[in-house]
């Protein structure tokens, strides 16, 4: 019997010894080329980008993994807990490894072996799943197993357990594209860690062991079922009382979209992307966790897009039907309307097929198989869309009933208008082919508050704001004009509109600009001038001062690097960009001083730590102060002085006229004061209306994107003035009318608008003029010659000029 107990006793030390060996010769074996655990003490994972509006607001994200990184210290402890519940309860016992789990996993693993079947049960704790996620492939072997658990004591004598519940909080996969918890509650809560719930801190808990199997979407019962498993492990644990357990369980999962989307600035955002690109490069872009901090305007932006939408339709309209996007057998709709796909960009619009006619009616049936009604004369617009020999648009023969243009079965897009006495009403809509692009900017700053590069980003990426260049037309007049202010022209300067006939070369011929009215108008005042936009006039006052001086007033201004010294170019003929065009204006207002357009404030690295500041202005008085409700600093005025205030408010006064009773008069908000240059190019093919109030400068650019005729008399004034209108009427609401700042020894004298003459108590039509205090009004023989001489037959000798300009 002893003899026996002896040799087993004996036995079972030998296999213990050689356990112990061969645990010690695995161990060593597997764990001589594992990565370096180390690692982990400077754990910095691709964190999320954020792009924020200039009231605080996050409205854009990059990155390649949505992570948002919580310092273990500021997660709530009953989401700690609650992980530690579902997930690993003896976590701050253990070594890094439990040891019942294993045996567990190890028995089915090892049957799962035997019997072929390759799945592999986990068993891991925390700690093994942070080695999993970190140093290790996915990839479930029992090789892997062994490794993760050498790993796993190894991490858990480097580290502390609550750097590892840090790092295993901030890494693990949700499901959604998010990573680590706080991305996960923003995700399908839209919440910060502090406002979730007990129900939804345990759905949470549960997701990492299988985000896809337990999607609320996708698998609404299992979801449900495993999270009311996770609620009652929270109340095993003691989290919950049951009270709140049963409340938890009886709670539904309901998702809520993060509120991300408040604002759409695609175009502004691209921008913003490709400025941090080109500064940081990809890396940090993606996965640097940026926060940067923009100038946008959410009002602004929304704004923008309704007013340069409703203006491109509105034009769309004026020129008529396009005609249907397909045509189908009615019979056919109800299989193939799943399946259609309706022209990108063309939200809120819908599908719809024709299914009958009357002479005052459509009847349609729309994608989601809802019916309704388009009356015949909300389609009146639709006449056939057509172009002439030169290129003009016309329209075709007014409809007389909707078969005019509509055949049963034809495929449209249509808008839902119901109202209490109709719900089934219904627009016929399409989409326009003509582009646009507008640009609010903050005349003292450069911040850009609003930006619209197109009528759809969805449609087209490219940026008519600050990628396209076209010709600037009427709207560069002003700063011809400046440049001659500068000299010795007062805003009361007779000028002479008449024919002005320059010879360009031997083979070139002739050139003789013309007014868009087909006729001259004689001598004028320079305001009259600049308000009604005469061509003869602006190219004589070119002539007569030299194209070198207008060159540098473009290059100071920004709108031209090297303008052509040719006359030609003083009527738009040169291109520029609508964003370098509304930042001219901008110089106009804010008194002379330059300002660059910017759209980033500054920007933070992923710890808080400020990288990038727009504003570099010195301020003692900032440093170290906290807020206190005390005034803000005064910094210095460190813009450049790039021409003389009085003359900057000279042509501002002017262009105020121009918006009353100029060609600007379109793009006049009501009760609101501002000044509004309007531009048209060659042939009607780019058009412009660019102005300001106070504090506000605004600038519209309407054209194809292959450049053609917008139509004959489809000018600035009247295609992008009215959007101008729109956006200044929409921003200004809530602002009360405001004069422009008045510079210092401005002179003011009430004076007969278009003679010039100080006005008497028998002229009617005055205005407020303002001059430097050297310059006067005109005198009456002076003024004499007013609106004489403008006709081809006119007795005043036409003006010509020989050479190549």
């Amino acid at each position: 019997m002893w003899k026996f107990l002896y040799k087993t006793l004996l036995l079972f030390l030998i296999l213990a010894m050689l356990g112990i060996i061969g645990g010690i010769g695995a161990f060593w074996y597997f764990g001589r080329d594992l990565p370096d655990y180390q690692q982990l003490a400077s754990y910095d994972p691709p964190v999320v980008t954020r792009i924020h509006a200039g009231n605080g607001q996050m409205f854009a994200e990059y990155a390649t993994q949505k992570r948002v990184f919580v310092p273990i210290e500021s997660i709530p402890k009953k989401v700690i807990d609650t992980f530690l519940a579902v997930e690993d309860k003896n976590f701050f016992s253990h070594i890094g490894l439990d040891w019942l789990g294993l045996l567990r996993a190890a028995a089915h693993n090892g049957i799962g072996y035997l019997t072929g079947k390759k799945s592999v049960m986990g068993g891991s704790t925390i700690t093994q799943q942070v080695a999993k996620n970190f140093l290790l492939h996915r990839k479930k072997t029992l090789i892997r197993k062994i490794q993760e658990a050498i790993l796993a004591i190894r991490i858990e004598k480097a580290y502390s357990k609550k750097k590892i519940l840090e790092l295993y909080l901030n890494e693990i996969y949700f499901g959604a594209g998010s990573y680590g918890v706080a991305a996960a509650a923003l995700e399908y809560f839209g919440k910060s860690l502090e406002e979730l719930d007990p129900s939804e801190i345990a759905f949470l808990a549960i997701l990492p062991k299988a985000p896809n199997n337990y999607n609320p979407k996708r698998h609404p019962q299992a979801a449900l079922a495993r999270r009311n498993w996770g609620v009652a492990r929270m109340l095993e644990e003691g989290l919950l009382s049951r009270a709140e357990a049963i409340s938890a369980k009886q709670s539904p999962i309901v998702l809520r979209a993060p509120q991300r989307d408040f604002v759409t600035a695609q175009y502004f955002v691209e921008d913003v992307r490709r400025f941090l690109k080109s500064r940081y490069g990809d890396d940090t872009l993606y996965k640097g966790g940026l926060a940067v901090h923009t100038t946008l305007d959410p009002a602004l932006q929304k704004f923008a897009d309704q007013s340069l939408k409703e203006g491109l339709i509105a034009y769309d309209h004026r020129h008529g039907w396009h005609g249907t996007l397909t045509h189908m057998a009615v019979e056919k709709w109800r299989e193939a309307a799943p399946t259609l796909k309706k022209p990108t960009g063309s939200d809120p619009w819908v599908l719809a097929i024709v299914t009958d006619l009357s002479p005052t009616e459509v009847l349609i049936e729309t994608q989601d198989f809802k019916t309704g009604h388009i009356p015949f004369e909300s389609m009146r617009w639709a006449r056939k869309h057509q172009r002439n020999e030169k290129g003009y648009p016309y329209l075709g023969p007014e409809l007389t009933s909707p078969s005019d243009i509509l055949n049963l079965g034809d495929v449209i897009l249509v808008a839902e208008r119901a109202t209490p006495t109709d719900p089934t009403l219904f627009t016929l809509e399409q989409m326009p082919l003509i582009e646009g692009a507008l640009v609010a900017l903050d005349p003292h700053t450069g911040r850009v508050l609003a930006l619209s590069g197109g009528y759809s980003y969805e449609r087209s990426e490219y940026n008519r704001a600050t990628q396209a260049n076209r010709q600037a037309g009427s709207a560069f007049k002003p700063f011809t004009y400046l440049a001659a202010m500068e000299e010795i022209y007062t805003p009361v300067s007779l000028l002479l509109d008449a024919p002005f006939v320059m010879e360009m070369s031997p083979t070139l011929g002739y050139w003789a600009p013309k007014n868009i009215e087909k006729r001259f108008f004689g001598t004028n005042t320079l305001r009259t001038a600049i308000e009604k936009s005469f061509n003869a006039t602006v190219v004589r006052v070119a002539h007569e001062i030299g194209m070198e001086k207008i060159r540098d007033v473009a290059r100071k201004f920004g709108i031209y690097d090297d303008l052509p010294l040719y006359l030609s170019t003083v009527l738009g003929s040169e291109e520029t960009t609508l964003l370098q065009f509304t930042a001219a204006y901008a110089m106009l207002v804010n008194g002379g001083k330059f300002i660059r357009p910017y759209p980033v404030e500054r920007i933070q690295d992923r710890h808080g730590k400020q990288i990038y500041q727009h504003e570099t202005r010195a301020c003692p008085e900032c440093q170290d102060q906290p807020w206190d409700n005390q005034e803000p600093p005064t910094l210095p005025d460190t813009r450049e002085q790039i021409i003389e205030p009085l003359t900057a408010y000279q042509m501002v006064s002017i262009l105020e006229g121009a918006a009353q009773r100029g060609t600007g008069r379109k793009g006049q908000p009501k009760g609101q004061i501002v000044g509004l240059k309007t531009g048209t190019s060659n042939d009607y093919k780019d058009t412009w209306a660019i102005g300001f109030s106070r504090d506000l400068v605004v600038g519209v650019f309407v054209g194809f994107d292959n450049p053609k005729s917008l139509g004959r008399y489809n000018t600035g004034g009247s295609v992008a003035g009215p959007i101008f209108k729109s956006f200044m009427e929409k921003a200004l609401e809530n602002t009360p009318s405001t004069p422009f700042r008045v510079p210092e020894k401005a002179k003011f004298i009430r004076i007969n608008r278009l003679t010039g003459v100080k006005a008497t108590s028998k002229d009617k039509d005055t205005i407020l003029e303002v001059f430097k205090p050297n310059q006067e009004p005109n005198t009456p023989s002076a003024a004499q010659e007013i609106g004489k001489g403008g006709e081809d037959n006119s007795p005043l000798p036409h003006a010509t000029v020989s050479g190549i300009y």
